[in-house]
């Protein structure tokens, strides 16, 4: 679906939501009218356009990019922990929860090979049901059977790493990390804290 069908979806014109999402009018409109692609766009705009029209980066980027650009998008890691925790931030747990797993992005990114990201959302899924008392959704249960090969750390963890070698956080972080994500060998000891 073009983006052009999404606006139209969502009953709002080109100015509305520029208006309304900050992004300058022609800007929408050359992308609307195809003269821009989205995926060279920059990540505030795309930011700026998935909030307005309730959808995630990745949704924009994927389904409703024009057709050319239907190429998934794959964003760094850190890129992705943190647009995920925004949006948890933004939308609360049990709209989160449902929204993901309506999405069936877990799925979708395990499909792709996309390892670390399936692994993140369904660790972010498990904990959230935890913490809120609700059953562990067992349609990803083959999953839970893997994880990643080496631990992925926060990159604050790696940058000091490597400006002191002689600081070693990994352990500390280890302890602290949240048992959901830690199964997965991913070391992720706050999701809610950000900015």
């Amino acid at each position: 679906m073009a983006l052009k069908e999404l606006l139209k979806e969502k009953n709002i014109s080109v100015y509305q939501c520029a208006k309304k999402s900050k992004v300058p009018y022609t800007t929408l409109a050359d992308l609307v009218n195809g003269k821009t692609k989205l995926s060279k766009c920059t990540a505030e705009t795309i930011y700026k356009l998935s909030k307005m029209l309730h959808v995630t980066m990745e949704e924009l980027l994927e389904r409703y990019a024009g057709k050319e650009e239907f190429l998934p998008y794959r964003s760094s890691f850190e890129t992705f922990k943190s647009n995920v925790c925004h949006l948890l931030k933004e939308k609360g747990d049990m709209d989160f929860i449902a929204d993901c797993l309506k999405g069936g992005e877990i799925r979708t990114y395990w499909n792709r090979e996309w390892y670390p990201e399936s692994f993140y959302l369904l660790a972010m899924i498990d904990y959230l049901s935890r913490e809120n008392g609700l059953p562990i959704c067992r349609e990803y249960d083959d999953i839970r059977n893997c994880s990643l090969a080496e631990p992925v750390y926060p990159r604050d963890v790696r940058m000091a790493e490597r400006l002191n070698p002689n600081l070693d956080r990994k352990q500390e972080c280890m302890e602290c990390a949240i048992p959901e994500f830690l199964k997965y060998n991913i070391v992720e000891g706050e999701i809610r804290n950000v900015y």
